[in-house]
């Protein structure tokens, strides 16, 4: 029988422009969070295996071989290092990654540091750069960028089920308001659906960036890391750790087509529903007993659809539990309680890994007030790569 995994140490930076300080000495800055979370920092040579996520480094830091860098900014040589590389779902798979070294025996402890520095290129030079996941003739050829398929996602999703841009705007509304009791998010500032949408100067704050998607319709561009410190809880060395594993109780990842078009629907994201079946299977849970969720709302539209494919709503449901307030804190299924990749902000490598570190401090009850889920047992994460094509869901959960 495979050795249950759990998570002992969480690290974390505030997300924002961290375009003065070294991709490197933010990703260690994060670990060494980590190691003093979990208690072992004098005695972090227990790491026995290292896994970094990061899609940009050698593209916008002119950095390869981060994964030995980071060795040595930590001093854990000779520890074995690796980079993963998926998109922005970079994060979740080092988490797989981790998980299996872990279930496999190859490793007792494994660390998984996921980090970003967007923001040391210009936003355009950013959004050109993430273009690049697409198809390299058929879709970035033809200039399509991450926010125009968002944006014709959004318009299609709309149009059939009707929803309308205020319904959008209190998605960020919600959003905004769990980011602003985050002390990690890089938009720490509230809204409200009259200043983004009900005003006569509503248009102007919010304005299109790929119609129908407008300015609070879609993520910053950020720097940041987070780390997460994973340990075989039924090994002698877990006892050693300061606090008590939240365990990993369901993993799952799917790939769709790589270009868009080639989908039947293309507002079916079958490798979200495959990831979360899987993991929710693994867990050996359904939808309903998900206590709260980190969904990869890039742009807000996907936390609909994200929660109709993992099961939480029918198709074209979802929006009646954001227009009843459902998905608040307080409400009967909170959603991106971190404030999301929408005002949490999105440096894409490390997106993944803090979604977990959110779920962790959840299931810890760790969470800043006003923005502390009640009483939660079960926490997934879904982290998105490309559109849709690369997916990896995580479930934790609280012994």
């Amino acid at each position: 029988m495979a050795p249950r995994v759990g998570i002992v140490g969480i690290g974390h930076i505030k997300f924002g422009n961290l375009s003065e300080y070294d991709l490197v000495d933010i990703m260690a800055y994060t670990a060494t969070d980590a190691l003093r979370d979990a208690g072992i920092l004098a005695d972090r040579r227990m790491v026995d295996q290292l896994f970094v996520a990061n899609m940009g480094g050698g593209v916008i830091n002119h950095q390869t071989g981060i994964a030995s860098a980071l060795v040595s900014r930590l001093g854990l040589e000779p520890t074995p290092a690796e980079l993963v590389e998926n998109g922005p779902a970079s994060g979740g798979s080092a988490i797989k990654l981790g998980y299996m070294a872990v279930a496999s025996g190859m490793a007792d402890v494994v660390m998984v540091v996921g980090g970003e520095t967007m923001r040391k290129v210009t936003g355009w030079k950013a959004t050109d750069f993430v273009a690049t996941l697409g198809h390299p003739e058929a879709e970035y050829g033809m200039g399509l960028t991450l926010p125009a398929f968002g944006a014709m996602f959004a318009r299609l999703y709309m149009e059939r089920y009707g929803v309308t841009e205020r319904d959008l705007a209190l998605v960020a509304v919600k959003d905004h308001a769990n980011a602003a009791r985050n002390k990690y998010a890089h938009v720490q500032e509230p809204c409200t659906i009259e200043a983004i949408h009900e005003s006569p100067d509503a248009h102007v704050v919010n304005n299109y960036v790929a119609e129908p998607l407008r300015l609070y319709s879609v993520c910053p561009v950020s720097d940041g890391a987070a780390t997460v410190i994973l340990v075989n809880m039924d090994s002698p060395k877990a006892a050693a750790f300061r606090h008590p594993p939240i365990r990993i109780a369901g993993l799952g990842s799917a790939t769709d087509t790589h270009c868009v078009h080639n989908r039947k629907d293309p507002l079916h994201l079958d490798a979200v529903r495959l990831s979360a079946e899987k993991a929710l299977a693994m867990a050996k849970l359904t939808p309903q007993d998900i206590s709260f969720a980190e969904l990869h709302d890039a742009f807000v539209v996907l936390e609909l659809a994200i929660a109709e494919e993992v099961g939480f709503y029918p198709r074209g449901k979802a929006v009646e539990a954001v227009r009843r307030n459902e998905n608040a804190i307080d409400g009967k299924l909170p959603l991106n309680t971190s404030g999301g990749l929408k005002a949490k902000g999105h440096p894409v490598g490390a997106t993944g890994v803090s979604q977990v570190v959110e779920l962790v401090r959840q299931l810890r009850g760790k969470a800043e007030p006003g923005r502390q889920v009640k009483n939660p047992r079960y926490g997934m994460a879904v982290n998105f790569g490309g559109f849709g094509n690369n997916v990896v869901a995580i479930i934790c959960a609280k012994e």
